[in-house]
């Protein structure tokens, strides 16, 4: 007869141990667990990346309630266990029932600290733990402009860049002086808070907070200084302790956490514990890696395995706070006796800091670039001596290892030991994947994923997994058939297979296109929605209709949203030049709106700052009614084209750069595409217009026009590549309309022409727009036919569309994948 074991605590340390638990003994226990949520089991580092509108919160989920259901594990969910009775062996749960158990784990993890002020329980004071906080920051970006988070350390960062993201002020209040101080030292922190400022955060530190401010709901925070901010919701993300309520009532050995001993057994000999909640020889760990060694332990002693112990964790703690990657580990202030080697690069944003003790890694912060902190921490545990290598120590294991030079990730991986961790946030390492390779015939990343949760969170291991999967295949490893991910969790296809059958079925309307490829959800999501919407108009232009609802907020309100919750309103220039007329509209629309900032763009364009939302419409009417429409500076659609004065004033010039920049402009204006696109026109090879850095650029020579593609500025800076030589003034306009269309036709939503450029191969574009001419005379023609539908009224439902008839001589399966 199986024996009853009760798990308390549905996140990720109790659903994990279970996870292990029935890898190595699925038959051993009826297994019940108890979750105070009404979900399955999530992944809470991700909360950050749902807050910010990168993920969807079911991307976030690890196992359903299908998964529990499917593994005979009864699932408690949206319950809470009131009492122990390790008498009886019994737990009582909140609605009066009473559960019998042989042996019982407490996963109880950890709860948020609230700060004892005054104002601490009104409305719009919040935590960041769990999905019902991030519900209620969200709904406060809705509607409010003023967020205050209390704390500086990881989930304070987190919650303010989401926030940020979501159009709303944000303020960071901070006791100490130095930002993440528990994993990062001075200078760190204030690299980190300089590039935070850059983003648009304020911060406010040392400081602490006197009282919270309201009667119905928070307004403001006073300090002890007497200064105010005003607020429209507080978040407190102050710390953690563990939670041991439930354990104290019961008489269980408690200091700081409840007691466990190397078995992770508790003072009671059929009651055990993990995660946040335990102190295992005087410490409680926060991070997830410690809590997964502890899950893996407990759950082979559960299974009988009587020499499985615990010995505490190293911890290190590899990070990504507002994109920013962080590594620390160990002792990285450093005792007596310790040696520092350091690496500063400030005009790239990088800090590389080793801690030594006798020739050997004691501590180590990467600021910018981590990618090489798994082997500084496996340097440190294994408590290597590095004196062979202490000269390139810094430049990475890439320059470390061997003579000394540099090596392919793939040797990176190979050279590492089989307990080397791979994926921090789920903490899978290098054997457990290639196991799982080898034992379940997997030849694919999301595979891999599947099976492992190795690459699934933040991604930032993807590049090391990919790696061990081609060393572990060998020669039976094909990169090209590896399986395309679906283009969200709504769907089985990828990006290409989707328009491919839009394309032939043929499919016109969304919910159509949603049944007939069996859409998992019925009315989709963030993701799918807007790429489904491109891809829908992009084949039937004239017959799809768009729907404000598939766009994102910018392209809906045909405006940016600004950090305080105004708008910017850009209506175009053509080709930077204006007139009188012009000017003036853009003049009175600035004094009866009371905009409080007028701005020339470096796109030469006029941006108005800080209109309110519900001026919006009127704005646009009065620009519309000078002729003035938009620039799309909010949307998947051509930005600009810039322009110099060419040769109708440049003594340089060889070209009318000028009015070829706004033919062009006139041409492709409110195209909508997979991403932003930005052209440019210079007048000559001086390139004052920056065309080698644009999309699609121009530049004149005395025979006629050079033409080059792909190319972007922004964070990673990409060249363009050269196309073709022209020269005539309509061979610009053609060979500009079939590329644009070629990418329209063949690139995944969100995906410039850059990384696009990169995928299919120059070569690919040339034989298409250059060498085949017929085709490119198809793709221009239907570029044009296309912006036949475009709307001229910025604030219509639907603005502009472009493409064409379906995929006529361009099939999807031509497309290098």
């Amino acid at each position: 007869m199986k024996q009853k074991l009760i798990v308390i605590g549905n996140g990720m340390a109790g659903a994990r141990m279970v996870e292990d638990l029935i890898k190595i003994a699925p038959d051993l226990y009826n297994i019940t667990v108890i979750g105070a949520e009404p979900y399955g089991n999530y992944n809470r580092i991700m909360l950050s990346s749902v807050l910010a509108g990168e993920k969807e919160l079911n991307e976030t989920m690890i196992n359903d309630r299908q998964w529990y259901e499917s593994h005979g594990i009864e699932l408690l969910a949206g319950s809470s266990a009131e009492k122990i009775h390790p008498a009886e062996r019994e737990i009582e749960l909140y609605d009066g029932r009473r559960l019998t158990y042989d042996k019982l784990v407490l996963a109880t993890g950890s709860d948020p600290i609230i700060l004892p002020v005054p104002g601490n329980e009104l409305p719009g004071v919040v935590t960041f733990r769990d999905i019902a906080d991030v519900d209620a920051m969200i709904r406060a970006s809705e509607t409010g402009q003023n967020a205050v988070i209390i704390g500086g350390g990881l989930l304070g960062l987190e919650a303010a860049n989401g926030l940020l993201k979501r159009g709303m002020k944000v303020n960071i209040v901070h006791l100490m002086d130095t930002l993440m101080e528990r994993q990062l030292d001075s200078e760190a922190a204030a690299l980190l808070k300089l590039e935070l400022e850059r983003r648009g955060m304020t911060f406010i530190m040392p400081t602490q907070t006197e009282v919270i401010l309201g009667e119905d709901k928070v307004t403001g925070i006073r300090f002890k200084d007497g200064h105010e901010v005003e607020a429209d919701i507080v978040v407190m993300a102050v710390g953690i302790r563990p939670n041991t309520a439930l354990a104290k009532d019961a008489g269980l050995s408690c200091e700081r956490g409840l007691m466990v001993d190397d078995y992770l057994q508790t003072s009671d000999p059929h009651i055990w514990s993990v995660g946040e909640c335990a102190q295992h020889r005087r410490i409680a760990y926060g991070l997830v890696a410690p809590l997964y060694e502890q899950c893996k332990v407990l759950a082979q002693r559960l299974a009988g395995d009587e020499n499985a112990t615990y010995s505490g964790s190293l911890i290190c703690a590899r990070l990504k706070v507002a994109g920013v990657e962080l590594f620390s580990a160990g002792d990285f202030e450093g005792k007596e006796g310790c040696e520092f080697v350091t690496l500063r690069d400030i005009k790239r944003g990088i800090y590389k800091k080793l801690v030594l003790h006798d020739n050997r890694i004691e501590g180590a912060i990467l600021y910018g670039e981590a990618s090489d902190g798994p082997w500084y921490f496996d340097l440190m545990r294994k408590l290597e001596d590095v004196t062979d290598i202490r000269d390139t120590l810094l430049f990475g294991q890439a320059f470390s290892m061997g003579s000394g030079g540099a090596t392919s990730e793939a040797d990176q991986v190979a050279a590492m030991d089989d307990d080397a961790e791979i994926c921090g946030c789920n903490g899978v390492s290098k054997k457990s994947i290639v196991d799982a390779i080898r034992q379940s015939n997997l030849s694919s990343l999301q595979e891999i994923r599947k099976y492992t949760k190795a690459s699934s969170s933040c991604g930032s291991c993807t590049s090391k997994v990919e790696a061990l999967l081609a060393n572990t295949l060998g020669d039976e490893y094909d990169p090209s058939a590896v399986k395309i991910p679906a283009m969200c969790p709504c769907a089985d296809y990828g990006h290409d297979e989707v328009r491919h059958l839009i394309a032939q079925q043929p499919l016109t309307d969304m919910p159509g296109a949603m049944a007939l490829l069996g859409w998992k959800t019925p009315d989709g999501c963030q993701k799918c929605r807007p790429a489904l919407n491109f891809y829908l108009l992009c084949a039937w232009p004239g017959i799809y209709q768009d729907e404000g609802r598939n766009r994102f907020v910018n392209e809906r309100m045909h405006a940016n949203i600004q950090k305080d919750g105004t708008y910017s309103v850009i209506p175009r220039i053509w080709g930077g030049v204006t007139t009188a007329r012009e000017l003036k509209a853009i003049a009175e629309v600035a004094e009866r709106y009371a905009v409080p900032t007028v701005k020339f763009t470096g796109g030469q364009r006029i941006d108005l700052l800080g209109i309110k939302r519900k001026d919006l419409p009127a704005v646009w009417k009065d620009l519309n009614a000078a002729g003035l429409v938009s620039g799309h500076a909010y949307g998947k659609a051509l930005r600009t084209v810039k322009t110099c004065v060419g040769k109708e004033w440049c003594r340089f010039g060889t070209q009318d750069s000028t009015t070829m920049g706004i033919e062009l402009e006139r041409m492709t204006w409110g195209s909508w595409g997979p991403h932003k696109m930005k052209l440019a026109v210079s007048g000559c090879p001086r390139n004052c217009s920056e065309s080698t850095i644009k999309d699609f650029g121009v530049i004149a020579v005395e025979s006629g026009w050079d033409l080059y593609v792909g190319g972007n500025g922004g964070i990673k800076v990409r060249a363009c590549d050269f196309l073709c030589h022209v020269k005539t003034d309509p061979e610009v306009l053609e060979y500009c309309g079939a590329f644009l269309q070629l990418y329209r036709e063949g690139a995944r939503y969100l995906e410039r022409t850059a990384p696009w450029l990169e995928r299919v191969g120059l070569d690919y574009i040339k034989q298409r727009v250059v060498e085949d001419d017929p085709l490119r005379l198809e793709l221009y023609q239907r570029f044009l036919h296309a912006q036949s539908f475009a709307q001229t009224d910025p604030w219509a439902e639907c603005v502009r569309d472009t493409k064409s008839m379906a995929f006529a001589s361009l099939k999807t399966e031509d497309v290098p994948a």
